[in-house]
């Protein structure tokens, strides 16, 4: 048995040092970086949490930290109404169905930098075909290099554009795995199709919601090619996002230990952000056990 549990260890070994080297030796050592100032030819000093304070008490960080709130709130439930629609209309029978998914999920196959200069084009406030199109319908045209609002809005489109393939695969799996007797049961029982929605449909698919809002969460709130290939996080730094604030920190401004204490707070952040959504994929696991 010993020998059996020591080969165990052993086969585990390169895995667990694998990560070890990769994540925890990483991660400790930004947490040393974070409580000292360092940059370019300058030996780290030890300063406590000074960098903390100085990130927290920087209106730049706020407004990024407001940015990053309102598209990761936009994204991410907009992604989920979208892909619940979308896998319910598949799962019900949608004709050229296979046609379908693969325009659905051709987003997912486009590279973030190929989609930024599509939409660029696409918008352009001038020679876009989207601005000719809402000028056609007496609309203005969406100046999202100068108007932070706007900025923002396409943003979040193009976010939401490029990951709802994510979203859309957990949630229409999830839906195809529901047993077909149990539509069958609400059909004889007379319930319509609202009622078997909501009734049926809707709390056997929470665990899929909440994994696919707890992904999306996560990965929205590191947002930072749409931002940085779309706006630069201007004008003046207005559509600036957490991630963005901690580039500019660390390869404009060279502060290594303010970009290192950015980079836990937005650990903190994604956590506080998650917990809710751990909290009721572990009370709905219960319920299902």
């Amino acid at each position: 048995m010993k020998e059996s549990l020591a080969t165990r260890l052993a086969l585990l070994a390169p895995a667990q040092l694998l990560v070890l080297a990769v994540l925890l030796v990483p991660a400790l050592y930004l947490v040393w970086l974070s409580l000292h100032v360092s940059s370019f030819g300058l030996q780290p000093r030890f300063v406590g949490l000074a960098n903390y304070a100085h990130i927290l008490g920087d209106a730049y960080f706020w407004r990024a930290l407001g940015n990053t709130a309102i598209l990761v709130v936009i994204v991410v439930h907009v992604e989920l109404l979208l892909g619940l629609g979308m896998a319910l209309l598949f799962a019900s029978g949608l004709p050229m169905r296979r046609l379908m998914l693969a325009v659905v999920l051709a987003p997912y196959a486009v590279s973030e930098v190929a989609a930024v200069v599509m939409w660029r084009y696409l918008f352009d406030p001038e020679v876009g075909h989207v601005t000719y199109a809402l000028q056609a319908l007496g609309l203005p045209p969406l100046d999202w290099a100068v108007s932070p609002a706007a900025g923002l809005f396409l943003v979040a489109l193009l976010s939401v554009w490029l990951h709802l393939p994510f979203t859309f695969m957990i949630l229409y799996a999830a839906r195809l795995a529901l047993p077909l007797e149990l539509y069958e049961a609400a059909r004889i029982d007379g319930a319509s199709p609202w009622q078997a929605f909501r009734r049926v449909t809707l709390p056997l698919l929470v665990p899929a919601l909440l994994i696919a809002a707890l992904f999306r969460l996560i990965f929205a709130f590191r947002l930072f090619s749409e931002v940085w290939l779309l706006t630069g996080g201007g004008p003046a730094r207005s559509t600036e996002v957490v991630a963005v604030y901690l580039y500019l920190e660390a390869f404009r401004y060279n502060a290594f230990g303010a970009a290192a204490s950015t980079g836990w707070l937005m650990v903190v952040g994604s956590l506080l952000l998650a917990a809710p959504y751990l909290w009721r994929l572990s009370r709905a696991q219960k319920a299902d056990a």
